[in-house]
């Protein structure tokens, strides 16, 4: 899939061939957007300047992380999930990978409603968690997984410590981010050690998605 091919995505049938997926995923992403429609008329779900884009600006955009994960992930965990961007469309797109598996975390009850609404509507495999992940409570309760999506949410830096509490030795952090992301990573290295590359996004020129792996916090005076 080539940036050429997902820069043209429009609708339904420009994303199936971009990602090769079943008709069946495709009716569950319409029935999303069809909800997503409906929803934003009384919350604020997405900018509405990118409702008639939605098949590249959120859908496209957070499908284009799955390639990106180790092929048998199945402990998911999206961070701010807001409208469901990245955690839920790529739930829809896992719901046939078996014991697969997206906690979404989402503290505006309103807006955990309406991931509840969409799960609901799709059979997307989703855990929804209308809490604050910064509180020690919700932290308390999150296993190791094996990766964690985030799109909007915060600064690197602050990013990594929400995350540190899921991170294993086998982790990976999928983090969309826009065009000062090399400046966050440097940022980042001031206090956490850890493997970074960075990703072109496939939907947004200026995009770029920083991966994470093998994260520690750095012990006081270690050097960057």
């Amino acid at each position: 899939m080539g940036r050429a091919a997902t820069a043209e995505i429009r609708n339904a049938d420009d994303f199936a061939r971009a990602f090769n997926v079943s008709r069946e995923t495709i009716d569950k992403l319409l029935a999303y957007e069809t909800l997503l429609r409906q929803w934003q008329k009384t919350i604020n779900l997405v900018a509405p300047s990118t409702l008639d884009a939605v098949w590249s600006r959120h859908f496209a955009d957070s499908a284009q992380l799955l390639a990106m994960a180790p092929p048998d992930a199945k402990r998911w965990l999206d961070l701010g999930s807001g409208a469901g961007f990245p955690g839920l469309v790529l739930a829809v797109m896992l719901a046939g990978r078996a014991g697969a598996k997206v906690t979404l975390i989402e503290s505006d009850t309103r807006k955990a409603a309406f991931l509840a609404e969409v799960a609901r509507r799709t059979g997307a495999p989703v855990d929804i968690r209308p809490e604050r992940i910064e509180k020690i409570a919700t932290q308390s309760k999150l296993g190791p997984v094996d990766v964690i999506t985030a799109r909007a949410l915060a600064p690197l830096p602050r990013l990594l410590e929400l995350a540190a509490p899921a991170f294993s030795a086998h982790t990976v952090g999928l983090f969309l981010k826009g065009r000062e992301a090399e400046s966050e990573v440097d940022a980042a290295r001031e206090r956490w050690a850890f493997e970074g590359t960075l990703r072109p996004s496939l939907t947004d020129a200026g995009g770029r998605i920083v991966v994470i792996r093998a994260l520690e916090a750095k012990m006081e005076g270690q050097p960057g």
